[in-house]
């Protein structure tokens, strides 16, 4: 680690919302230089010149400190995977659709991706994050359960398929996709996800089995 990032300003620290201000600036600047992988809560506290128990007391940990980088400060990242992950994998795809759009739609109805997700995606600095991040906080547990020698390209297939919903829903408004409720997409799309995750893929051979173990627990970064 090189002295620039290791040193600490001196000085009173301001107080409040400032405060939180001063740690979203410095995890920007730490996930843009090392990565969400390398970025971690102590880091940009030294960045911030604050303790890590401040980052943590505004954000908690380093999935909830990105999702405030990008403007979703109110949604837990970690929940979506979570809940699609306890169940069986033959009914993985419809699930895991559901419990995203329920995530978006208690946040005012997707008001916070409608904002949000342009100017990440319009930011090619964070476009280049998002990945990094879902792989690591969204898609890795679910990932975990599946073949090792497929996971990887069906969580990039799956996520393709929900950003493309997130964006038709949420951020376009495409009609009737923005109005059905989550459950209506989840039985109209699901299925898509489902061979994606756990069915035959064209080269690939004979649906996946669920991977050894089954669990994988992702790193916060602390």
């Amino acid at each position: 680690m090189d002295a620039d990032r290791g040193a600490v300003r001196r000085g009173r620290r301001p107080a409040g919302h400032e405060t939180r201000g001063q740690i979203l600036a410095a995890a920007r600047d730490e996930f843009l230089e090392q990565g969400y992988d390398g970025a971690s809560v102590r880091a940009v506290a030294r960045r911030a010149a604050v303790d890590p128990g401040t980052v943590r007391h505004w954000f908690g940990d380093k999935a909830h400190l990105f999702a405030a980088t990008i403007g979703l400060s109110d949604v837990d990242p970690g929940a979506v995977a979570r809940a699609a992950v306890e169940g069986p994998l033959e009914t993985i795809g419809a699930r895991l659709v559901r419990h995203v759009l329920e995530v978006w739609d208690a946040d005012d109805g997707g008001a916070g991706i409608r904002i949000a997700l342009p100017v990440a995606l319009a930011d090619p600095e964070q476009r280049a994050l998002l990945p990094q991040f879902l792989g690591a906080e969204v898609l890795g547990p679910i990932a975990a359960r599946l073949d090792p020698g497929s996971a990887r390209l069906r969580a990039s297939l799956a996520a393709t398929q929900m950003v493309g919903v997130l964006l038709a829903r949420y951020v376009v408004g495409l009609e009737p996709l923005a109005s059905l409720p989550a459950a209506q997409v989840a039985e109209l799309v699901g299925p898509t996800l489902q061979r994606y995750l756990v069915g035959d893929l064209a080269g690939l051979g004979e649906p996946v089995a669920l991977a050894a173990g089954g669990e994988q627990n992702s790193s916060h970064g602390e």
